[in-house]
């Protein structure tokens, strides 16, 4: 425990060194969007009976939890490639298990702290959305399922140029194809089968139901757990292998 804790309490130093740059990094995407999409489309614009700024605000926070807390994967990089501080945490008592969960709480609470941001931004914008406890565990559900990934993905991938496109390939086109911007039924019915496999769809499906007040879909929070173990577990194992 206290070596996971390490692993955590480390992120979060470097999170407080730059934090007025992560503040700016994580609420300039957001604010575009809400400009962009929400303040462009009109409140007169309304999706299933609620406004566009109303049916937006979830799905940026769906967004940007992911995007969030996959970025661990960044931060992981850096100190493998430049720092090489892996090499010293392998040659330190700590168990594959205890940095993996270190580094899955601190990339969870990267997101935890984006979502705030845009919360606190839909506040000051006048808009109204029920942010009770479906809502923050289909959240942290979601950014578990991404940090893990992130963890995993990190100890594949053999520079950083490579981490990048990871997210130009996959995490960029999960963020406008998984429902944050439009509702994912009005999509053919060939590309609703796709995207039905895509996390980030039932994460979005399931925060905005909970922020609608409305009863969430149990299997969107089945689903997300599940892959959240796999990658978990994964991660996990490719660290073991990035040890050997």
């Amino acid at each position: 425990m206290s070596a996971m804790f390490a692993i955590y309490q480390r992120e979060l130093l470097i999170l407080r060194k730059r934090f007025f740059r992560q503040l700016a990094s994580m609420s300039v995407s957001p604010l575009l969007y809400l400009v962009a999409f929400g303040l462009g489309m009109g409140r007169g614009v309304t999706v299933g009976g609620h406004s566009y700024l109303q049916f937006l605000i979830p799905g940026l926070v769906a967004m940007n939890s992911m995007i969030q807390a996959f970025a661990i994967a960044s931060e992981i990089n850096i100190a493998r490639f430049y720092w090489h501080i892996f090499e010293e945490i392998q040659a330190a008592p700590v168990r594959n298990i205890s940095y993996v969960t270190g580094e899955v709480l601190a990339g969870i609470t990267r997101a935890l702290f984006s979502v705030a941001l845009i919360i606190l931004i839909a506040i000051l914008s006048g808009v109204t959305l029920s942010y009770n406890l479906y809502f923050w565990f289909a959240l942290v559900l979601n950014s578990f399922v991404f940090a893990s990934l992130a963890v995993g993905l990190a100890m594949l991938v053999k520079s950083h140029s490579d981490q990048a496109l990871l997210t130009n390939f996959f995490i960029t086109p999960m963020a406008f194809l998984g429902g944050t911007f439009f509702p994912v039924d009005k999509m053919p019915e060939w590309a609703q089968h796709i995207l039905f496999f895509l996390p980030l769809t039932h994460a979005s499906k399931a925060i905005r139901a909970a922020a609608f007040g409305d009863p969430p879909p149990f299997s969107s929070y089945l689903l997300l757990a599940s892959l959240g173990a796999v990658f978990f577990f994964l991660a996990f194992h490719w660290v073991n292998r990035a040890r050997e």
